[in-house]
């Protein structure tokens, strides 16, 4: 261990490890401090889905193009396999036809296709449902395996650029110079704190200021449908719920029939979004609930939702059920928190649930806020 480190990161998923990869690519010693094992949290729970088609337009969508471009560039360094790439989202509806033609017509549907049904069908029989209308395929997206790529990723960081781990260590206060950890004090010149979902760990105030909350999402894996995906998978409901197409006035006459029509899933928060593994096993979920405290336990209700999407979506019926998990993760009014409590700290969260999608683009924005580089938060 070093004496002293330039940088100190409090948190070691994926907003961590990106700030740690910014850090370090300026040739900065750096340390990372996590009080578990391995990532446990969000950056596992996930789909492993760095999607750049459909994310916000503007900020949000070029963090999601910078992110997916360093996926690109270092996933073989660190060993993380590519499974999949593209984004193919067959629609049953005319309304969810029309916003996808407007998301065409803007600049984010570049290298994108609208297929028709038949065009659709031809494309991949196995995911077009009988009552596709239209299909949108996107190249732009990838998708790795968040529960290995996460540790390969943080092991990549030690190997190529010396980042120190302090794992089970707790921190107790940030004074710099000092980080006050459960294991004694770690000298850092600089400190980026990416708490998670702790909203009232370290420097609470700052956070209760944010309007943030704890969302608690459901997913499971089901077994090989016996078929290969075009690409991760999307459907009608998450028109209504990306920022990518939600926001466009087309918008609107989607989300009334869908809540005429299936009012349950929005109010559950559910959009479909399945991805496939390696050994041809689904990763399919999700929904959103808010609370301060979001309870522990899933509702086999909520599945039911998310698979009657799957089958509606696709026209397949949905495989066993593997494993069945759930996640929380800091949702706010922005796309992300960058704040200073202290000239050499930064508070760095994404608080939109696209960590895998936007973080390394984020991270090279934080450690720029911290050297000054750019306006205060």
């Amino acid at each position: 261990m070093r004496g002293r480190y330039d940088v100190a990161v409090v948190g070691a998923g994926i907003v961590g490890l990106a700030c740690a990869l910014a850090a370090a690519r300026r040739g900065l010693s750096v340390v990372v401090i996590d009080r578990d094992t391995q990532a446990n949290g969000a950056s596992i729970r996930n789909f492993g889905f760095v999607t750049v088609t459909g994310q916000p337009r503007g900020l949000v969508w070029r963090r999601a193009r910078r992110s997916r471009a360093v996926w690109d560039e270092i996933a073989a360094q660190a060993g993380v396999p590519i499974l999949q790439r593209g984004l193919w989202l067959p629609v049953r509806r005319p309304e969810a036809a029309a916003v996808l033609e407007a998301f065409m017509a803007t600049e984010m549907g570049e290298a994108c296709r609208l297929m028709t049904s038949d065009e659709a069908r031809a494309r991949s029989p196995e995911t077009t449902g009988p009552d596709t209308v239209a299909a949108l395929w996107s190249p732009h997206d990838l998708r790795v395996d968040s529960r290995t790529a996460i540790p390969r990723l943080a092991a990549w960081l030690e190997e190529s650029f010396e980042v120190a781990f302090l794992r089970q260590t707790v921190v107790q206060a940030v004074e710099p110079p000092r980080v006050v950890t459960g294991r004694g004090v770690v000298e850092a010149t600089r400190v980026v704190i990416c708490p998670g979902d702790d909203l009232v760990g370290l420097f609470p105030d700052c956070l209760a200021d944010a309007g943030l909350m704890r969302c608690k999402l459901q997913m499971m894996r089901l077994a090989s449908p016996g078929f290969v995906l075009p690409a991760p998978v999307m459907s009608d409901l998450g028109l209504v719920r990306y920022g990518g197409y939600a926001d466009l006035p087309e918008a609107a006459a989607l989300r009334a029939r869908l809540e005429a029509e299936q009012g349950d899933a929005l109010a559950h928060g559910v959009h479909l979004i399945a991805v496939q593994d390696a050994d041809g096993a689904l990763v399919v979920g999700d929904s959103h609930h808010d609370a301060a405290t979001p309870d522990p336990f899933a509702s086999e209700a909520v599945d039911r939702l998310i698979l009657d999407e799957w089958r509606a979506a696709t026209g397949q019926p949905a495989p066993p059920v593997l494993q069945r998990w759930t996640g929380t993760y800091a949702r706010g009014p922005h796309a992300d928190l960058i704040a200073a409590p202290h000239s050499c700290v930064r508070l760095a969260l994404i608080t939109a649930g696209n960590g895998a999608s936007t973080g390394f683009a984020f991270g090279e924005e934080v450690i720029a806020h911290l050297f000054e580089e750019t306006s205060e938060p």
